[in-house]
C-alpha cells in the first residue's frame, strides 16, 4: 500500500499544480457567478476524473484478474508514466522556444471566464480534464499504481477517491478562503492571478522540466532499465 503512495503523491503533485487549473479557479472567483462559477469548474473536473476512474478501473482490474502475475500492470504504468515525462519535455519546451510578446494581450480565455455562467464554468472545468492529455496519463498512472499495489476494491476506491480531491486541493483552497474569509480572499487571489499570469511560462518550463525528470527516471526504473 505504501508503495502505491509513493507512486501517487507525484501524481497529485503534478495534477495540483498545473498553473491553468489554479488560474481559472482564480478567474472564476473573481467572475460575476463568483464562488459558484468556481465550484462548477471544480465539479465539472471531479465528473470526468470519477468516470475515469470507473470506466478505467474496471478496465484494469480485468485485465488484472486475467494475469497470472503484476508485471504487466507494473509494466503498464511504467509506460504511462515515461508517456507523462514526454508530455511534461514537451510542454516546456514549446514554453521555452515561444516567442514571449509583453506588450500582447492576454489570452481570450483569460478575459472570457470573468463572464462565465456556472453551467459554462462546469462544462469549461469538464473540457479541460478531456482535451489536455497530461490529465489523461495522470489519472491513468495513478489507477495503475493503485492496481498494481492489489488493494481491496474498498480501498482502491478510497484510494483514488483521495487523489481526485487531493489533486483539485489548490483550487478547492482557494474556494475554501472566498467562501470563509471574502474580504481578505479578494486582495491574495488578485496577488495570486497577477503573479500566476506574468509568471506562467516560468512555472510551465520548470514544473516540466522537474517532474518530467522524476516521472522518466521513475518510468525506466519500473522498466527495469535504470
Amino acid at each position: 500500500m505504501s508503495s502505491a503512495w509513493s507512486s501517487l503523491v507525484p501524481m497529485i503533485l503534478g495534477s495540483a499544480f498545473v498553473p491553468a487549473q489554479v488560474l481559472l479557479t482564480i478567474l472564476l472567483l473573481k467572475s460575476r457567478s463568483g464562488r459558484w462559477a468556481a465550484i462548477a469548474f471544480v465539479a465539472g473536473m471531479t465528473v470526468v476524473r470519477v468516470l475515469q476512474g470507473v470506466i478505467f478501473g474496471v478496465v484494469l482490474t480485468e485485465e488484472g484478474s486475467t494475469s497470472s502475475t503484476t508485471s504487466s500492470t507494473s509494466t503498464t504504468a511504467s509506460v504511462l508514466l515515461l508517456v507523462l515525462a514526454l508530455v511534461f519535455f514537451g510542454t516546456a519546451l514549446k514554453s521555452l522556444l515561444a516567442h514571449e510578446d509583453a506588450d500582447a494581450p492576454p489570452p481570450k480565455w483569460l478575459t472570457a471566464a470573468e463572464a462565465f455562467t456556472p453551467v459554462k464554468a462546469g462544462l469549461l472545468g469538464a473540457g479541460l480534464l478531456l482535451v489536455q492529455p497530461k490529465f489523461w496519463v495522470f489519472t491513468l498512472s495513478a489507477l495503475s499504481a493503485i492496481q498494481a499495489a492489489s488493494p481491496t476494491r474498498a480501498a482502491g476506491t478510497v484510494m483514488f477517491l483521495a487523489f481526485v480531491v487531493l489533486a483539485e486541493s489548490l483550487s478547492i483552497v482557494a474556494i475554501g478562503a472566498a467562501v470563509l474569509f471574502p474580504r481578505r480572499a479578494d486582495s491574495l487571489l488578485d496577488a495570486s492571478s497577477r503573479w500566476l499570469t506574468t509568471h506562467n511560462r516560468q512555472l510551465v518550463i520548470g514544473l516540466g522540466a522537474v517532474f518530467g525528470t522524476w516521472f522518466a527516471v521513475k518510468g525506466l526504473n519500473g522498466l527495469g532499465v535504470l
